[in-house]
């Protein structure tokens, strides 16, 4: 088995499609977490969008 075959989303279709919605939900992520919605350029933000998007419905 591989690595990628343990996640929610182990297509690249499901893969990116989480991602787009993790990132368009990301500002609720941030407030549920007392947290500020990084503005511009946040490798930050990108590293935790590729994470979520690996098991984000």
């Amino acid at each position: 088995m591989r690595q990628g075959d343990a996640w929610e989303n182990n297509t690249l279709a499901t893969f990116l499609e989480a991602l787009a919605a993790w990132v368009d939900d990301s500002p609720g992520w941030y407030q549920n977490f007392g947290k500020d919605l990084p503005a511009g350029d946040d490798w930050t933000f990108i590293a935790r969008a590729l994470q979520a998007a690996k098991v984000y419905e």
